[in-house]
């Protein structure tokens, strides 16, 4: 199917469903207002939270009362596919409406068909959604458009009647990342979790499983600060110890299923932590993860001729480990397994460590009964700061932050898009986001993680709640703005990396093709944005030229340096 045709499928399918959303609110017409709906909530499900009794009912009698205008509608939103979200779909969504009487059609789908349908919106103008819960990843597109609400200008304005007064934006910990280069916020948090290094801190610990390393590498067993350590660990579970308790073990585990989780598994981790992008947080500048150069705010290429970093050596390095380790050291089941499949697969019990690890799994991790689970309810694992590659170096970001945020379209209708922010307020407002934390595990508000219910939950959870209390939140980041349109350049990540999965290309060369591919398509954002922010490509020079300049793309190093462990209570300072 191509895009066209897609679009027109979205268009066809979401306009016959929001008809049937708009009769469907229509019949709720009569909704009549019950004081008993709000107490009824708070002490059934809204418990704990940071707020009083008072407050929440304070905060949730506004709601009531603001919505009062829009008691008719039926608005649909979308979402991916993680826990938090099924919680707001399954649960919220029916609090919602019992309060304000606006019905939420709240639909779970996977990442990539939420931004095809947000770019269907987009191109064909029609109220498809009312709102989106997509990626602050999308940042580069969003600020450089016209098409994406300002909240800040929205929330002070137009939309001010229906703002909370309690929502108090400085309290959500990703509000820089859905802020542009130009101060405008155009998302709200509704969710994020970090890429971290997992691990059997149990067997970690075993004196026989500590000596026989020792013994074969001849340095001491811990959490790998390189990923020549890393690597050794992986082989060594893989090919030394191989069984732990009679049950066969893998020191590696990842996917590698040609889908587009698979486009994520690299740019989000394995280039960024390779050491493709240069210094400079969120991103590196002029350099990012991506391999793409800006100069002030227009990207000009990512192949290395164009002072890109795409199919540098860097780049190369980091996708020939990722298909190597997955080889040799993950289990066969792994290369077909894709970002849902594979987060869970550890569950199972027999990986002794993840390089990266979305803790957007934490809930399904912690689940009693299972081989990972001690029988008081603490987790035999752990999580910690990932291991770097050869090329990265200090100030560079230390890791992926996903921080999926509410996005309204200016293409809304306006009462649909007061109705939506009043949905998307409810569900992280402070009546509810602390247990809705406890739920998915995806903190977004300081108050909820410093709260004291956190802290009785923190040895239950390997470590996510030290994560979010230390600096280290705000060093792991989300793509930045270099890329100016996430939606056309994210599918060649898993179209090209696939092929080297499955042995059709060399990492060298699919990263070649793919950077040439990376800049078509910045020439044609170029000759079809009006943006002062859009693409103008470098010429093309010799790559040594741009190699031999300071920062990225860099030359080839030593790509095996010394490997490097360190204690799990040592290690846990680097995010202090």
């Amino acid at each position: 199917m191509n895009f066209k045709t897609t679009i027109h499928t979205l268009v066809f399918l979401a306009g016959t469903l929001v008809v049937a959303s708009n009769s469907y609110g229509r019949s709720h017409a009569y909704f009549k207002e019950d004081p008993q709906e709000i107490e009824r909530w708070i002490k059934t499900e809204f418990h704990p939270s940071t707020l009083s009794i008072e407050q929440q009912r304070a905060e949730l009698k506004w709601f009531q009362v603001q919505a009062a205008p829009f008691r008719e509608l039926s608005i649909r939103v979308v979402s991916e596919r993680i826990n938090t979200h099924h919680y707001e779909s399954n649960v919220l969504a029916k609090a919602f409406y019992d309060i304000t009487g606006i019905h939420v059609v709240h639909e779970i789908t996977g990442e990539d068909d939420v931004i095809k349908k947000l770019q269907a919106q987009i191109y064909t103008g029609q109220n498809l959604y009312d709102a989106y819960v997509n990626d602050s990843d999308l940042i580069g597109y969003h600020f450089r458009s016209n098409e994406i609400v300002r909240l800040d200008e929205f929330m002070t304005h137009a939309g001010k009647d229906v703002t909370l007064p309690t929502l108090d934006i400085q309290d959500f910990i990703g509000i820089n990342f859905t802020t542009g280069p130009d101060g405008h916020l155009y998302q709200l948090p509704d969710q994020q979790f970090a890429n971290l290094y997992w691990y059997r801190a149990d067997w970690f610990a075993r004196d026989d499983i500590k000596m026989k390393f020792l013994d074969i590498y001849g340095y001491k067993l811990g959490i790998p600060q390189n990923w020549s350590a890393y690597e050794d660990i992986a082989e060594f579970f893989t090919v030394h110890v191989k069984e732990i308790d009679g049950k066969p073990v893998w020191g590696h585990m990842d996917y590698g299923k040609r889908d587009p989780s698979l486009g994520w598994r690299i740019s989000d981790a394995w280039l960024s932590l390779g050491g493709t992008g240069d210094k400079g947080l969120p991103n590196g500048l002029p350099v990012d993860e991506w391999g793409i150069r800006v100069e002030g705010c227009r990207p000009v290429g990512a192949s290395t001729s164009r002072g890109g970093a795409l199919n540098s050596p860097a780049a190369i390095y980091s996708v020939s480990k990722y298909v190597e380790w997955l080889d040799k050291y993950a289990p066969p089941e792994a290369k077909n397994l894709n970002f849902t499949e594979a987060g869970k697969w550890l569950a199972k019990g027999n990986i002794a460590q993840q390089i990266w690890w979305y803790s957007a799994f934490t809930s399904d991790l912690t689940k009693p009964n299972t081989p990972i689970m001690y029988e008081d309810g603490r987790p035999r694992w752990k999580m910690a700061p990932s291991p770097k590659g050869a090329y990265w170096e200090e100030g560079m970001k230390l890791g992926y932050q996903d921080a999926g945020s509410w996005t309204f379209l200016k293409n809304t209708p306006v009462n649909r898009l007061k109705a939506a922010w009043l949905y998307a307020q409810f569900v992280t407002s402070k009546t509810v986001s602390l247990k809705k934390t406890l739920v998915g595990l995806t903190p977004i508000r300081y108050s909820d993680i410093q709260s004291e219910e956190m802290s009785k939950q923190a040895p239950y959870l390997g470590g996510l709640v030290e994560f979010y209390r230390s600096k280290g939140k705000h060093f792991w980041t989300p793509t930045g703005t270099n890329v100016p349109d996430y939606t056309q350049l994210s599918h060649l990540w898993w179209q090209f990396i696939g092929l080297v999965v499955r042995g059709e290309l060399s990492a060298s060369d699919a990263m070649g093709k793919m950077a040439n591919a990376f800049d078509e398509i910045l020439l044609d954002i170029s000759t079809t944005s009006d943006s002062e922010c859009a693409p103008r490509l470098n010429p093309e020079i010799k790559e040594q030229t741009w190699l031999n300049r300071p920062g990225s793309p860099k030359n080839k190093i030593n790509e095996k340096p010394k490997a490097k462990t360190i204690p799990y209570k040592d290690l846990i300072n680097v995010w202090q």
